[in-house]
């Protein structure tokens, strides 16, 4: 069977696509193995047109796999729900595609050991995402390693490939403008059709239907599962693509034509997109976000202001992610900002906060636990606060790296866009990842800061109040600063892409 980067050459997504192994092409198998953990839709995703153009090559049906396991870090009722959400709408929109899906819940009355590795063991080869950070970076890397099967990764997640750029662009503005001169040509996509049938034949486990599931039913399955049921899933982000639709239409409607000030106001969130956590967990493409922006009836500055926003920054902080081992290490913090922190990290602290209240937003910043609120309450914060946000908690924790893991602890738990190249590169800007400061100051060195006096202008004290005052859910407190996984080995480290 001829090699799988060969037959993908001549694909236009081919730059999209990196081999994790050398072994060969098997032989004797019943399907081309599709695995997904995090790009949790059917349309316009190359991961699964990929694994289509393979199986079409080689006669072969494609099989989509997706597993919620109950150990990843921070597995929450709020996670857990909206993570199967989407992978009931995926199974189901593989079917309209022709395509089988199948699932796995890891619970009490359902376990599955090496599931993942007894399916790939019928496969002619297996496909899965590139993706640069949390579980699903490390995840692929070991499973590559271990298994028999040739195994490609494939980016879903970015509008141009981080591949198809030059390599080694230090700046968001050199980067921009590479980005800029690329991206058009990678505007559009068609879905891959599969020339066979859905596999029909034997699994080596009985698949959760989560297709046939109602709501109350997945809030039942969520129920059996070993995780923190006090972390409650937001009613503010229905996991359908029902509502990625409603989302994508109001986006047209409502938020494009006054982007570029209404996006500041974080007493109306309806003038932000509120798109992020789709996209972390992959219900909704880049792509598919430029096609409505494109369509859009509204200026060209609102345009160059909402597509800077989603292609630059957001595809900027998915490359540098790529060169980092592990992108949400307190390491990735430039040398100049460490330092000027570490300088200044015994001088006094006088907003130090213990961390019950940092989890709870009860500290005695009211500006600072409206924001918290936002990601207790709603599982996602307005970006124009998490600036602000970011930068106070280094003031309010005991050392720099201690406000690192803090900081990536709140955004992990609660935040479901948390665990995400966007976010940690957001982190990284707060701790320092931009130009210093003119002036030094205590606690931040040369590192700049921020105050609330626009955010409070702009929004009004009323709304900072009423936001601060908002009831969250009761959770169990950790009795010391988190501590990064990476470092005490709980997480092994991945190795750095190419």
């Amino acid at each position: 069977m001829t090699d799988p980067v060969q037959l993908l050459a001549s694909w236009r997504e081919a730059p999209r696509v990196r081999r994790l192994n050398e072994h060969p092409v098997a032989t004797s198998a019943k399907y081309v193995l599709c695995w997904l953990q995090q790009a949790l839709r059917a349309i316009d995703n190359p991961v699964i047109d990929a694994a289509v153009r393979l199986g079409n090559a080689w006669g072969l049906p494609v099989l989509v796999y997706h597993g919620v396991r109950e150990d990843y870090p921070y597995a929450s009722d709020r996670l857990h729900r909206f993570i199967l959400g989407a992978s009931r709408d995926l199974e189901r929109d593989c079917a309209a595609r022709g395509l089988r899906c199948v699932n796995f819940v890891d619970r009490a009355a359902k376990r599955e050991k090496g599931l993942v590795y007894r399916l790939a063991a019928d496969a002619a080869a297996v496909v899965l995402e590139d993706q640069p950070a949390f579980v699903a970076q490390w995840q692929a890397e070991r499973f590559a390693a271990r298994a028999d099967a040739a195994v490609l990764a494939v980016n879903a997640a970015c509008v141009v490939p981080p591949l198809a750029l030059e390599q080694g662009v230090r700046t968001t503005s050199a980067f921009r403008r590479r980005h800029q001169a690329a991206r058009e040509e990678w505007y559009g996509w068609t879905d891959e059709a599969a020339t066979e049938r859905p596999y029909a034949g034997k699994l080596p486990y009985t698949p959760d239907l989560l297709a046939d599931l109602s709501d109350a039913d997945l809030d039942a399955l969520v129920a059996e599962c070993a995780i923190d049921h006090a972390l409650p899933a937001p009613a503010m982000f229905p996991a359908t693509r029902a509502e990625v639709a409603v989302r994508l239409q109001r986006l047209q409607d409502e938020v494009l034509p006054a982007y570029a000030d209404a996006r500041r106001l974080a007493s109306r969130p309806e003038g932000a997109s509120t798109l992020s956590p789709y996209l972390h967990f992959g219900m909704v493409g880049p792509r598919e976000i430029v096609a409505v922006v494109e369509q859009a009836d509204i200026p060209a500055t609102e345009r160059s202001k909402f597509l800077d926003e989603l292609l630059t920054w957001r595809e900027w902080f998915h490359y540098k992610a790529r060169s980092l081992r592990v992108p949400e290490r307190y390491d990735r913090v430039p040398a100049w900002a460490q330092r000027e922190l570490a300088e200044h990290a015994e001088d006094p602290r006088p907003e130090q906060e213990p961390m019950r209240a940092l989890l709870l937003g009860e500290t005695a910043d009211e500006t600072w636990n409206a924001c918290q609120k936002q990601y207790l309450v709603d599982g996602w914060m307005h970006n124009n606060l998490r600036m602000y946000w970011a930068k106070r908690i280094i003031a309010m924790t005991p050392s720099p790296e201690a406000g690192w893991a803090t900081a990536c602890y709140l955004n992990d738990r609660l935040s479901l866009d948390g665990r995400d190249p966007s976010t940690y590169g957001n982190l990284a800007w707060a701790f320092g990842d931009a130009q210093p400061g003119y002036r030094r100051l205590p606690i931040f060195g040369l590192v700049p800061t921020r105050v609330d006096t626009t955010l409070r202008k702009v929004n009004g004290d009323d709304w900072f109040a009423r936001a601060a005052a908002r009831a969250g859910p009761a959770l169990d407190v950790p009795d010391e600063v988190p501590v990064d996984p990476y470092l005490t080995g709980e997480l092994p480290l991945p190795m750095v892409k190419g």
